[in-house]
């Protein structure tokens, strides 16, 4: 018996060798070797052209965009520890290009004013979000915000809240914030925010006290996806957005876990995460009455989108589209094998499995493209 049993633990060990061993196989070391952090605009083609274009033509208009001031969770939330916190960076400078190459001007606004804090997460990051860094216009404007009850809203045409987990603690009873979101709706200017930025929005009242949000269609960071990497969320914050939205009455459209979504209601749009952000500046340029320049979609953007086909249509329908996205520019697998992680967290494990598989024929296609030796 014993030689049984240990035979069969023998051939568990195994199996699971070789499980991590294909796994890490599908990871994309060329990808982590790439150096982006030395990109500038001038060196981003949609950058390059259209900026120069523009160089000596007044904006179309101005944008206001709002971060948050907040750089710590308070102590007490998080056990007395120290932890970081502020605004995404690739929520406010993917949103500022799209705006700048389309010829409008976007100024930087918070709470408190000044250098307000960054959340800088290697893993999203790409060629424009270290292009912002790198540039003096616009880290002059991040590191010397304008300060909320400074801001004249008659020289805004949209205002746009700007996601980050720090959002949370400042954003929702901001009397500035209020007083900005009114002036922009009485005026029919667009009022826009993604992921936790529409925290700007929850508390806010109408003249007879009623809310803001009632009967309006929104969405912003799910319940799902934050509780997912943070079980202690409703500990942290003193509500969850998506709760808070649907108890002030909007109408909240949930989207796939981590997946882009945009929802537009008149002069209202939100997104639901970080990688809505490139849709969300785009509707914002329609609305303003400008079609956007064409842009090529990033690696990121066409690996969403066969995320999206993946979630909707299964796996076979996204295997028959990795040829005609790749046509147009790489692939990332490694945020294919991100969202198969993710899927195994939640339990999910039929669509991890399926993730996995989509990433292995990924691979292939990439390896039959690469030149031969």
């Amino acid at each position: 018996m014993w030689k049984k049993i240990l035979a069969g633990l023998g051939l568990v060990v195994l199996l699971i060798a070789a499980a991590t061993v294909w796994l890490w196989s599908l990871i994309d070391t060329s990808q982590a070797a790439t150096d982006v952090r030395t990109s500038k605009a001038g060196q981003i083609a949609y950058l390059q052209q259209s900026l120069a274009a523009q160089a000596d033509m007044p904006p179309r208009g101005k944008v206001l965009a709002v971060v948050t001031s907040t750089a710590f969770y308070p102590p007490a939330v998080v056990d007395g520890k120290t932890k970081k916190t502020g605004y995404e960076l690739t929520e406010l400078s993917r949103f500022y290009w799209v705006l700048l190459a389309n010829g409008f001007a976007v100024d930087i606004a918070s709470p408190q004013g000044g250098d307000a804090p960054r959340v800088l997460d290697d893993d999203d990051m790409a060629e424009f979000d270290y292009a912002f860094l790198n540039d003096a216009t616009a880290m002059q404007k991040a590191r010397n915000t304008i300060k909320l009850a400074d801001v004249n809203p008659a020289d805004y045409q949209a205002i746009y809240f700007v996601g980050g987990k720090g959002a949370m603690y400042d954003f929702p009873q901001d009397p500035d914030i209020a007083r900005l979101v009114q002036a922009m709706v009485a005026q029919q200017k667009l009022v826009l925010a993604v992921c936790h930025g529409p925290a700007a929005l929850a508390l806010l009242t109408n003249s007879d006290g009623t809310p803001w949000l009632t009967g309006k269609k929104v969405t912003g960071f799910t319940n799902a996806e934050e509780l997912l990497l943070m079980s202690d969320a409703e500990k942290r914050f003193s509500f969850l957005l998506q709760s808070k939205l649907e108890q002030q009455g909007a109408l909240f459209a949930e989207g796939p876990r981590y997946l882009p979504n945009l929802v537009i209601d008149g002069q209202l749009i939100t997104g639901q995460n970080p990688w809505s952000v490139w849709q969300l500046a785009e509707a914002t340029v329609r609305a303003l009455g400008e079609e956007p320049l064409p842009r090529l979609a990033s690696a990121e953007e066409r690996t969403m989108q066969l995320l999206q086909t993946h979630q909707s249509q299964g796996l076979a329908a996204a295997q028959s589209q990795i040829e005609s996205l790749q046509a147009d520019g790489p692939l990332q697998r490694n945020l294919v094998v991100m969202m198969a992680l993710v899927g195994a967290m939640a339990g999910e494990w039929t669509q991890s499995v399926s993730l996995l598989r989509l990433t292995q024929q990924i691979k292939n296609q990439q390896q039959m493209q690469q030149p031969q030796q």
